[in-house]
């Protein structure tokens, strides 16, 4: 397996690379090649599963968000599971992996700060809003990779609060969520949480983020070969325990006592919340991080789907009557500027009346002129309704131009030499 981000051609190739797909079905099959009967039952698997559960994986800066990406791909290899890698942050420099799809081949993070005059965490805000205009693109390559995929996995920015909470974020991981089962793994650094305080400001991060996202949400505890996470899992577990671990601090202070109300708070939280441990740097609690993955991902199908399709069905209902709204107040202003006309129109007769026209000619003059008026109407009408439409279609079209993008014109995978040196993959 590679230890560098793949170097982008010299010249764009193709959004789905052909080489990348046929390892990945080599991969599937157990052969160097796909033919004959290994194809069949492949495709056969391709039918019974259910489709591939993707990971958004989440966590503070330091809790080996990216080396346990690494630990995960190398496991999937092993036990030959297709999966798909994201890297979704702009300012790393190097990451353990080979991932399939990365931000820094679309946007410039550097060029961002440059020439938008930001810093560090402005820079990744913008370069991750700019990448979320282009995730259409993603998850066209997904949808030809489904098939043949178990899992896709995407890696965040160190940075929590600029994903979780920045619009980008919101985008992409329902963009994702839409189309597969999606769970959230939230990354505690073990040793870190010892001290009862510091792990209840991680409990309350994990639990904002679970109901902000309402998505299938699984804590994986890193590095229990440094510290085993049995201390945490008594906490959750264990009102009283937690208490005594205060206690043993001697800390009055007002932090203390928040704490102390908080974790009476989150025992409901608690209570539905799956974890494990896991140490990325060994790979010990692989195949627990794995199961816990797997279980949370049919809550999607029983919580988190029917939930989508009412939200989506409220959306399409608010905005018909949104569309419906526009088209009666465009109809009423039409209808007051044709009062307006007519007005004019009938004072102009009457003049033309008393300048020596008949009294049986004015009407006709004014009928004539109303009848010119409505099919002027039905022309702006008729604009009016191809502007709606033209609107719509390019909203749908989803063709915002991103003003700082790197290296290519479009979201990118590696070329086809990079791709087939992607062991899992």
């Amino acid at each position: 397996m590679s230890t560098s981000p793949a170097e982008p051609p010299s010249a764009p190739p193709s959004v789905v690379s052909d080489g990348v797909a046929d390892t990945t079905t080599a991969m599937r099959s157990g052969e160097p090649g796909v033919a004959g009967g290994a194809a069949a039952t492949a495709a056969a698997a391709d039918e019974e599963k259910p489709g591939p559960i993707a990971m958004i994986v989440l966590g503070m800066a330091g809790s080996g968000k990216t080396t346990l990406m690494q630990r995960l791909t190398m496991h999937m290899f092993e036990n030959n599971l297709s999966s798909y890698v994201m890297n979704l942050d702009p300012a790393v420099k190097h990451v353990p992996f080979e991932p399939n799809i990365d931000i820094r081949d679309t946007v410039d993070y550097k060029e961002v700060m440059k020439q938008y005059s930001l810093g560090p965490n402005g820079g990744i805000m913008t370069s991750l809003n700019l990448f979320s205009t282009r995730f259409n693109q993603v998850m066209e390559i997904l949808e030809k990779r489904k098939p043949e995929l178990d899992y896709v996995v995407a890696d965040t920015p160190g940075q929590i609060e600029v994903f979780t909470w920045s619009a980008s974020g919101s985008i992409i991981t329902e963009s994702i969520a839409s189309a597969y089962r999606t769970v959230l793994v939230y990354v505690v650094d073990t040793p870190r949480t010892t001290n009862p305080t510091t792990f209840m400001s991680n409990m309350l991060y994990a639990c904002s983020i679970m109901y902000r996202m309402r998505l299938p949400f699984v804590v994986a505890f890193n590095k229990v070969d440094v510290v085993s996470h049995d201390f945490a899992a008594e906490w959750m577990g264990d009102f009283q325990a937690f208490q005594e671990a205060l206690d043993a601090q001697s800390d009055q202070s007002y932090m203390s006592g928040l704490t102390r109300s908080m974790s009476l708070v989150l025992d409901e939280f608690y209570a539905a919340l799956r974890h494990c441990g896991v140490s990325a740097a060994t790979g010990e609690g692989m195949d627990d991080f794995m199961a816990a993955v797997n279980e949370a991902a049919k809550d999607y199908d029983t919580d988190y789907l029917p939930d989508l399709l009412k939200r989506k069905a409220a959306a399409a209902q608010d905005e018909a009557a949104r569309q419906k709204e526009q088209l009666s107040s465009v109809g009423r202003d039409a209808a007051a500027e044709r009062a307006a006309k007519a007005k004019a129109a009938g004072g102009g007769g009457g003049a033309g009346a008393g300048g020596g026209a008949s009294g049986a000619e004015a009407p006709k003059a004014r009928g004539a002129g109303a009848g010119g008026e409505e099919e002027e109407e039905e022309d702006e009408s008729a604009e009016l309704q191809a502007l709606i439409a033209s609107l719509q279609a390019g909203s749908n079209a989803g063709e915002v131009q991103a003003p700082v993008m790197s290296r290519h014109t479009r979201v990118q995978e590696p070329s086809a030499a990079a791709g087939a040196g992607a062991g899992n993959r």
